[in-house]
């Protein structure tokens, strides 16, 4: 398969998905584009670590802009935002110190929303991050 039919399928597939496996997939894309940026910053590669960093700022972005701040999800949201703000915080240190251990920071973080979510929505994660 092409890359562009595989974007398209890639497209598609998280058309047709649930909103809570969309947060799922989030979460996962988190953990996959942090440990790239490791391994890209490990092996001195600037321009990855950058892009990969990026990334996973750009889904801490979005999972911040979808936080539902109605009543009764007030503090919950807000414990949320300062999360994820501090997840931005980590990551663009890291990037501009080279910094590892910031890195590990947030995967240790992400995993453990990633395990949060999976318990509390009853989804499996499926894969293996």
């Amino acid at each position: 398969m092409n890359a562009n039919g595989y974007a398209a399928y890639a497209q598609n597939a998280a058309t047709v998905q649930s909103p809570y496996k969309l947060v799922q997939m989030l979460f996962e894309g988190i953990l996959k584009f942090v440990s790239q940026a490791k391994k890209s910053m490990e092996e001195g590669d600037i321009e990855k670590q950058v892009y990969w960093i990026n990334r996973a700022i750009d889904i801490f972005t979005e999972l911040m802009a979808s936080l539902d701040f109605s009543e009764g999800n007030e503090k919950m949201s807000a414990y949320l935002q300062g999360l994820y703000t501090y997840q931005i915080k980590l990551l663009t240190e890291a990037n501009i110190e080279c910094d590892t251990e910031r890195l590990d920071t947030t995967l240790k973080v992400a995993r453990g929303l990633l395990e949060a979510w999976n318990e509390e929505t009853g989804l499996n994660d499926e894969s293996g991050a």
